[in-house]
């Protein structure tokens, strides 16, 4: 497989919103194993397929237990919230104080074309979250309460700013970007 070039914020296709996928072949599964590559060789915790030029509602996932490769994927229920640091691979040297849901129900398919469905909590439901944005063309950015700045050691709403992983779920990274 092959590592592929992040597009970076200022390129429109991170605007864009994605097409459905409709064929569940070799090309998607190479996609999606390029997109797992590119994620882990940038110390990811998730990619969707506009963050490497491709148009389509693919994304794949990983918060430190499992790789989640999904095909059009959709949340079908939120619950609770949470207010914490997010970082982006297309956003680079940035971080935001972002409220997401604490839980969420995401139904998607496999590269397989298998009907699947994930439920992610905390850290997994941020990533869940922030990945599937972009599959609408919406960045972090857009939706962040503020900016959180390197040198800050907390903020007013007392979210940890300074990794955007959550610590306890992904203890050995310095920082991870979604």
């Amino acid at each position: 497989m092959a590592t592929r070039k992040i597009v970076t914020i200022g390129d429109e296709k991170l605007r864009k919103h994605c097409k459905s996928v409709d064929q569940f072949n070799l090309r998607l599964k190479i996609l999606l194993k390029d997109m797992a590559e590119t994620m882990y060789e940038n110390n990811g915790a998730g990619l969707a397929a506009p963050q490497v030029g491709i148009l389509k509602r693919v994304c794949v996932v990983d918060a430190g237990d499992h790789l989640y490769e999904l095909v059009n994927p959709e949340i079908i229920t939120r619950e609770g919230e949470q207010l914490g640091p997010e970082g982006c691979l297309s956003v680079p040297g940035r971080v935001g104080a972002v409220k997401r849901p604490m839980k969420v129900v995401v139904k998607a398919y496999s590269a397989k074309g298998e009907p699947i469905e994930v439920t992610g909590e905390s850290f997994l439901a941020r990533a869940l979250c922030h990945e599937i944005d972009h599959l609408d063309g919406v960045l972090y950015v857009d939706v962040m309460e503020h900016e959180i700045f390197q040198d800050e050691d907390e903020d007013d709403d007392g979210a940890q700013p300074a990794h955007p992983a959550d610590e306890s779920t992904k203890p050995d990274q310095e920082e991870t970007r979604l």
